[in-house]
């Protein structure tokens, strides 16, 4: 696949910061055993990866911004032009030695997402997509998959943890889902999951509440791939506001489906 110069850019980046990832991931599985724990070199490998990225992007286009998870808004002289970066998508995961993680770089042009890559340096997969361009995964063209009913479908999700999101009003949607499905899968990396999405490993993925960097680079990827992508209840997909719910055509209608009924069941329950 000859891949734009933009594109190229971008995965040149994503590949040299999962360069340093995967060699701080070998130090943080040795770091298991300590009484100490991983945690503060994690943030120094997740910092070391953001400075790769925005250090190769910048080179490549001075004059644009950035909105990254670590150094936040970067502004840019070019205001049509911004980098959505998370240099550690799956930290978690990270942190427990659990190969599950991702770079993940979206591209804004005019407040819409117009090329994305995700790259899992721990399973060698680059994830790319540009608008009108198509969605791939190491050079081979994606699809979302074609299953078309719920007892078939596996789909992706995240949950809340400690101190985030409704814990309550989830497990309505997860109760809901679990029964009409043949699974729901919570890997820890979001940017990976709609790529997992694009690739048809996954039906469909929902969580809410995501940031732009979590969700920038994942959206154009199932968009290319020919799945469809909202908000909740059918709402317009926003970046920026983060609420995710996507599959093919017949699965993102029917997981939609699916979690207005479990916040209807949640409305009954509690008034009555």
């Amino acid at each position: 696949m000859a891949r734009s110069a933009l594109l190229h850019v971008m995965t040149q980046a994503a590949m040299k910061a999962g360069r340093s990832l995967i060699r701080d991931f070998g130090e943080v599985q040795n770091l298991q055993v300590s009484m100490k724990g991983p945690a503060d070199f994690v943030s120094n490998a997740d910092r070391r990866a953001e400075e790769i990225v925005h250090q190769e992007l910048s080179r490549a286009r001075p004059d644009w911004g950035f909105l990254m998870e670590e150094r936040g808004v970067v502004e840019g002289n070019d205001p049509q032009h911004r980098w959505i970066v998370d240099p550690l998508d799956g930290t978690t995961n990270f942190l427990h030695g659990i190969p599950q993680f991702a770079i993940s770089i979206g591209l804004e042009r005019d407040g819409q997402i117009v090329a994305g890559v995700v790259f899992n340096p721990a399973m060698d997969e680059l994830y790319t997509a540009e608008k009108g361009g198509g969605a791939f995964v190491n050079d081979r063209r994606l699809r979302v998959a074609a299953r078309k009913t719920l007892p078939e479908a596996l789909f992706g999700t995240g949950t809340p943890f400690l101190g985030h999101g409704d814990h309550a009003g989830y497990l309505y949607e997860l109760r809901q889902i679990m029964g009409e499905t043949s699974g729901v899968r919570r890997m820890g990396a979001a940017s990976l999951d709609m790529a997992y999405v694009a690739a048809g490993r996954l039906d469909g993925f929902w969580e809410r509440k995501l940031q732009p960097w979590d969700v920038a680079a994942g959206a154009i990827l199932v968009r290319e791939a020919g799945g469809f992508i909202t908000g909740m209840n059918g709402a317009k997909f926003d970046h920026e506001i983060g609420d995710v719910v996507c599959g093919n055509e017949f699965m993102h209608k029917a997981l939609g489906e699916q979690i207005a009924l479990a916040e209807r069941k949640r409305t009954a329950a509690q008034s009555g």
